[in-house]
Parts: structure tokens; C-alpha cells; sequence
């Protein structure tokens, strides 16, 4: 098993738990937030995919899938169209809704870019530095590992989101 090998399962991984946590939900359950000022399910996966899109393509110097895929307009939020979710507003995690098909279809084109992305990598390309504002400086692997931990802490989060809303619905 090479180092890309071992990343591709990972995302893999975090593909799995984000699909799991918005199969079966109506666009009301993916929305519900169980505080007003908590992320629900659709904000959480809409981010972890926007961040795994915005930072392989960043890597691989190409354009995100959000973009040039035609996501940015079939979701139709009101945000900047490089929006990623940093920082937002209760506001803005309230404005991001959309079906579990939608946000599915996204999470699948982003994670079919990033394995063949991650699939032409070598272990000399995974130690190149690719951000130096950091101490120390982040190389290609240790940034595609810390999306991959991004990816599962969301991932985890809207499963445990979907376990209150499956209980206070019972």
C-alpha cells in the first residue's frame, strides 16, 4: 500500500460518514439545528466538502469543483462564490440548506477529484512545502491530513447532530 493509497481510504472514510449522515433526511431535518446558534447537518457537510474542494484544488492548482462543476449555482446560496463556511455567521450556517441528493452529488464529485488528484502523488510530492506562513511550514501531506481530520470532525458532528434529531423525534 503506497502514502496515496492510505490517503484515498482515508477521504474515503470521511465520505462514508458524511453520506451516512444525510441519507434519508428531508431538507427540514438536514437544516435543524439542536441550539439556535449550532451547526446543523446540511451546514456541517456543505463545509467539510467545501473545505476538501477548496483545498485540493488548491494544491493541485486547478479550479474547485464548487466552480467550475456548476455546484456554486445548483445550490444557489446567498454567499460569495468561494465561500467555505470559516467564520460564519448563525446567520449564514441557518442560510445553507439544501437535500441530502444535492449535497451527496457535491460531496461525491469533490471526493472522485480529490482520489484521482491523490492517486497521481508521490512520497517526494507529499514532503514538498506548499505553505511556508506557518511554523513550521506545511507540506502537501500533512495539509491533505489535516483536511482528512477536518472532514471526520464535521463528519462526526453532523452524526451526532442526525442521533438528537432522530431522538427528539421520537
Amino acid at each position: 500500500m503506497t502514502s496515496a493509497d492510505v490517503l484515498i481510504d482515508a477521504y474515503e472514510r470521511v465520505r462514508e460518514q458524511a453520506l451516512a449522515a444525510v441519507r434519508g433526511l428531508n431538507r427540514d431535518q438536514l437544516a435543524h439545528r439542536i441550539d439556535p446558534d449550532a451547526n446543523s447537518i446540511a451546514w456541517l457537510v456543505w463545509h467539510l466538502t467545501r473545505v476538501q474542494d477548496d483545498h485540493v484544488a488548491d494544491a493541485a492548482g486547478s479550479e474547485q469543483v464548487w466552480i467550475d462543476g456548476g455546484w456554486v449555482d445548483e445550490f444557489g446560496l446567498p454567499l460569495d462564490r468561494y465561500d467555505t463556511g470559516f467564520g460564519h455567521t448563525s446567520d449564514q450556517v441557518a442560510a445553507v440548506r439544501a437535500s441530502a441528493n444535492l449535497l451527496s452529488q457535491y460531496h461525491d464529485a469533490v471526493h472522485e477529484r480529490t482520489a484521482a488528484y491523490v492517486a497521481g502523488l508521490s512520497d517526494a510530492e507529499l514532503d514538498e512545502v506548499i505553505d511556508e506562513s506557518w511554523d513550521p511550514p506545511v507540506t502537501l501531506g500533512v495539509r491533505l491530513v489535516s483536511v482528512i481530520g477536518d472532514g471526520m470532525q464535521h463528519a462526526g458532528q453532523a452524526a451526532f447532530v442526525r442521533g438528537v434529531l432522530k431522538r427528539q423525534q421520537k
